[in-house]
């Protein structure tokens, strides 16, 4: 082999060597990098597991939140409506309570005016009348009695009152029996000139009346004073007035006690001896020197008390109201057609002592010039709608007529507005009326 070659064998074999050596060196660093691949996989892998644990751990908390928040969910809908029911029985109470206020405050105003028609109905106010005294001898005074005051006693007594209502009458018996039995009935049917007119008989309640004692005890030596402005201190002031009540020359007397309100100017003064209060009480005003003009008004000092007070509610056993009476005759006439009817026994009737009746409103019917209607005796009607005379002449002709009936005769007034006498002949009546010709 020649030197070209062996230098050529040489060339390749040093260049398969380094190709080889490189190969190694070439699949040392994969087997590194397959290595480190694989660590890192490993790495990843567990990274994963990680991850995996993490998620399913976060999954269980997130379904328990939402399961929480579910449970909450239904908790806050539940309070909700139980706060809802709360407020809607809230509303409720107090929409009742509203109309229970509305109700007490109406039932208030009611009470209220009742109280002032009661109040009102009960109100008296009654002049004393004045009574002739005689003087007869003195009495002997003994140390047991008060002369320092003047005492009395009134009995006020409010009889009961009915007032009558158009379309009503009213018919008293002279038996309760017989009311009683009338009172029975439904209705009654009674005949008016072709026609039948049904009235029904009710019982007559009284409205309530009272009964009570007023002592009232009158000072002889006391008297009461107001309008006196407290111009000086309250001091010098009482002094003032003390000094001023004592003198004689203005009719004054010795001063036993004296009470004095600055506020209000007023006071009272109680005299050692008696008649001196009287005698200033009947003057009405005094002069007080104060350094200027000044004159107090005085008044009588009594006291009252109210004692013995009754009340009084009934129902008349003799007397029927009916109801239900109609416009179809005239007043006398409708009387007399009613007292006919509860005379007669066959209706449960008996004697009757007095009968009142008012008809309904007359709206149809010819008017004369002074403004009446066919029937109308004229005159203003009064509360219970009973029409009374319109002048005194026809009063006067009442009072002529009634002195000039014979006896068994009973005076009442016709359609014409005048008085015309009824005779009695047994259980029937004969009417003579007196007409207004045309």
């Amino acid at each position: 082999m020649t030197s070209t070659e062996d230098s050529l064998y040489n060339g390749s074999l040093c260049s398969g060597e380094q190709e080889k050596i490189e190969a190694l060196q070439e699949l040392a660093k994969l087997k590194d990098m397959v290595e480190e691949a694989e660590k890192e996989k490993s790495k990843l892998l567990l990274e994963k597991l990680d991850a995996e644990e993490k998620k399913k751990k976060f999954q269980k908390e997130t379904l328990d939140l939402l399961s929480l928040q579910e449970k909450k969910a239904k908790e806050f809908q539940k309070r909700n409506m139980e706060i809802e029911e709360s407020i809607a029985d809230l509303e409720r109470s107090n929409n009742m309570l509203k109309e229970q206020l509305k109700e007490y405050e109406e039932m208030l105003t009611s009470k209220k005016a009742e109280y002032a028609s009661l109040q009102q109905k009960f109100k008296i106010k009654a002049s004393v009348p004045e009574k002739k005294v005689k003087f007869v001898r003195v009495k002997e005074e003994t140390e047991e009695e008060d002369y320092g005051t003047i005492e009395c006693k009134f009995t006020i007594t409010c009889r009961p009152s009915l007032p009558l209502k158009a379309g009503h009458a009213l018919i008293t018996f002279e038996e309760e029996a017989v009311a009683e039995k009338i009172l029975m009935l439904p209705k009654c049917s009674v005949p008016c000139e072709g026609t039948k007119m049904d009235v029904k008989p009710l019982r007559v309640f009284l409205e309530p009346s009272v009964k009570f004692e007023v002592h009232i005890s009158v000072s002889k030596k006391k008297i009461r004073f107001s309008n006196a402005p407290p111009v000086l201190a309250e001091e010098r002031m009482r002094d003032r007035l003390e000094l001023s009540f004592s003198k004689p020359s203005c009719d004054g007397g010795e001063v036993e006690q004296l009470e004095y309100d600055p506020q209000t100017g007023t006071g009272q003064v109680t005299f050692l001896n008696t008649g001196v209060a009287e005698g200033l009480s009947l003057k009405k005003k005094y002069p007080i020197d104060v350094g200027k003009s000044l004159s107090v008004n005085l008044h009588p000092y009594f006291e009252y008390q109210l004692k013995q007070f009754q009340t009084f509610s009934g129902v008349s056993k003799r007397t029927v109201l009916l109801s239900g009476i109609k416009d179809v005759l005239d007043q006398e006439d409708l009387q007399d057609h009613l007292e006919i009817y509860f005379q007669k026994p066959s209706n449960y009737g008996g004697e009757v002592e007095t009968i009142k009746a008012v008809r309904r409103a007359h709206v149809s019917g010819p008017r004369d010039p002074a403004g009446r209607g066919d029937g109308d005796p004229g005159g203003e009607p009064d509360p219970g709608g009973v029409r009374r005379p319109r002048s005194p002449a026809l009063l006067q002709d009442g009072r002529q007529a009634l002195h000039s009936l014979p006896k068994g005769q009973e005076l009442r007034w016709g359609c014409a507005g005048r008085p015309v006498p009824h005779q009695r002949h047994g259980r029937r009546l004969r009417h003579v009326r007196q007409r207004r010709r045309c």
